[in-house]
């Protein structure tokens, strides 16, 4: 009699081939990078934290910079490209005294604006009309 527990055809052979992978590196992409937004036209800006206002990023920021829309110092912890509620003192940079209010002008060394990558997000080429959009899905 067998040693097998089960003598169905096909149970444990040893001739089968393997379900694993080979090792080492994946295969190259024949074509461009994939996903959502990738290769769109993108601007670099720099935008109010509080209001969302888009700011010209060769402007130099001083100390006493007040937003033109809603009057918020510029000059601040949470529109610099350091500030990061999860390291020490909420800066990235190590400063002498945490700041005590991130939302008001300071005197910091280490303020840099933060830029952001924006896409365009395809606005000018896209349909107006519902009819089309909808075509635009399945072409």
């Amino acid at each position: 009699m067998s040693e097998r527990k089960y003598i169905q055809r096909g149970y444990q052979n040893d001739d089968r081939p393997s379900a694993r992978k080979p090792q080492g590196p994946p295969p190259e992409r024949k074509e461009g990078p994939r996903g959502r937004g990738l290769g769109a036209p993108q601007n670099e800006v720099f935008r109010c934290r509080d209001c969302g206002t888009q700011r010209p990023i060769a402007a130099l920021i001083e100390n006493d910079t007040v937003c033109h829309n809603c009057g918020r110092a510029l000059h601040s912890c949470v529109n610099c490209v350091h500030f990061d509620t999860s390291a020490r003192n909420e800066c990235r940079k190590p400063i002498p005294a945490r700041m005590a209010s991130k939302t008001k002008a300071n005197t910091c060394e280490h303020f840099a604006q933060k830029i952001v990558v924006e896409s365009d997000g395809g606005k000018s080429d896209s349909p107006t009309d519902p009819r089309a959009a909808f075509d635009a899905l399945f072409r």
